[in-house]
């Protein structure tokens, strides 16, 4: 049975981030991912969430300043930034602890080369031990939506988890990044699913409701069911209007 979650940095922004574990609930989502929850009180938003009996699913490990439109997307990856990481990363987790998330995605930020791999390696081993029991997440990105980011490869995103070799270290699948970076979704998901832990969805091309367009979703999700996978499908996509007025992809 698909858990579908809803991606509350992009939807149901018609409401208050404090309100919108509740909208999610009664749209028929079974939990919700937040990308950047740090501008709102960890007690606030955990009441909100165990209001709505909503679990979370995601959260990132970003900057401080992600609001910053010109600011860094993650810096995992990034030479010289090294104790920023970390110390972004012991925020990540406490945030993480006591709100419940059950996945932190670690960004790469924008960064090339074989310095900027050997950072991201690096940084993934300390993450992965000095969180042993948080499951962790990298999540290859295209660099149409996000210039430069370093990790835009699916295959450069299975080295990287091969070297670093952490049990609580796993791969995000984004559906839409997937169709981006390679243009087959299926072929992709076929070459990394033994290491994906949560999966993320959005209508290709346009990223809105992951119904229509070019790829077929409904088969997608039964793809899944037939391969037994047991994580969550987030809903991480831009609305074509109000969230609530088109969610039968859910059903």
């Amino acid at each position: 049975m698909s858990r579908f979650c809803a991606n509350l940095t992009m939807l149901f922004t018609e409401y208050p981030l404090l309100e919108r574990p509740m909208e999610a609930a009664k749209a028929g989502f079974s939990g919700v991912e937040i990308l950047f929850p740090y501008d709102v009180n960890a007690a606030e938003l955990g009441s909100a969430l165990a209001r709505a009996k909503m679990p979370l699913a995601l959260i990132n490990c970003p900057p401080p300043n992600y609001a910053d439109p010109d600011g860094p997307r993650g810096f995992a990856a990034v030479v010289g930034e090294e104790d920023r990481f970390k110390q972004s990363f012991r925020r990540t987790i406490r945030y993480a602890g006591a709100l419940g998330a059950e996945h932190v995605h670690i960004m790469a930020g924008v960064a090339k080369g074989p310095a900027a791999r050997a950072c991201f390696v690096e940084n993934l081993k300390w993450a992965a031990a000095f969180a042993p029991k948080q499951s962790l997440t990298i999540e290859p990105i295209n660099t149409h939506d996000m210039p430069g980011y370093f990790l835009n490869s699916f295959d450069l995103a299975l080295e990287v988890l091969d070297e670093v070799d952490a049990p609580n270290l796993n791969l995000q699948f984004d559906a839409y990044h997937a169709s981006r970076i390679e243009g087959d979704i299926l072929g992709v998901w076929d070459k990394v699913r033994h290491k994906a832990a949560h999966i993320q969805v959005g209508g290709v091309p346009d990223r809105h409701e992951p119904e229509g367009g070019d790829f077929n979703y409904p088969s997608f999700f039964k793809l899944l069911e037939k391969n037994k996978y047991s994580g969550w499908i987030s809903g991480e996509y831009h609305p074509a209007g109000r969230t609530e007025e088109n969610l039968s992809w859910i059903s």
